[in-house]
């Protein structure tokens, strides 16, 4: 058993495993694709809660699977691999960002430099210098993301 992100790995030739299933269209390839898409992009986007960004993948999933030229199916699995890797750099940023967040929460601060206070969430923004929160955050901070 192999993890996921080998099928990122290029061969000797420059091509990914994927290439090879995409370029070589057969009934069984098409299964073992969809399959393989099912592990490598969908299941990290439901663990990480993402089901607007299932649905954009999901769309071009089915296009790929749906499609019987060649060269359009490899476009569509590139634009796919694409979108998952933009993805997969805003969860990382999001997981950077709530890293943060959580040691200056944990931080605080000394009032008589024996009691330390936890700075709450509103002090904490105040402090940190951010002028953004990212919004996949946000929800872990209890901050409202819709705008009055």
């Amino acid at each position: 058993k192999f993890p996921y992100y080998v099928l990122g790995w290029e061969d000797a030739n420059g091509k990914l495993a994927m290439d090879y299933l995409v370029t070589n269209w057969t009934q069984e390839n098409m299964v073992l694709l969809q399959m393989t898409l099912q592990k490598w992009m969908f299941s990290p986007l439901e663990r990480w809660g993402a089901t607007s960004w299932m649905g954009a993948i999901e769309s071009k999933v089915q296009a790929i699977l749906g499609e019987d030229d060649k060269d359009r199916r490899m476009t569509l699995f590139n634009e796919a691999c694409s979108i998952f890797k933009q993805f997969e750099n805003v969860e990382s940023t999001s997981i950077l960002e709530m890293a943060l967040w959580k040691g200056q929460l944990r931080r605080g601060w000394s009032n008589d430099n024996t009691k330390r206070q936890a700075l709450d969430r509103g002090e904490c923004r105040c402090v940190c210098g951010s002028n953004v929160v990212i919004p996949s955050v946000a929800m872990f901070l209890g901050i409202s993301t819709t705008r009055s």
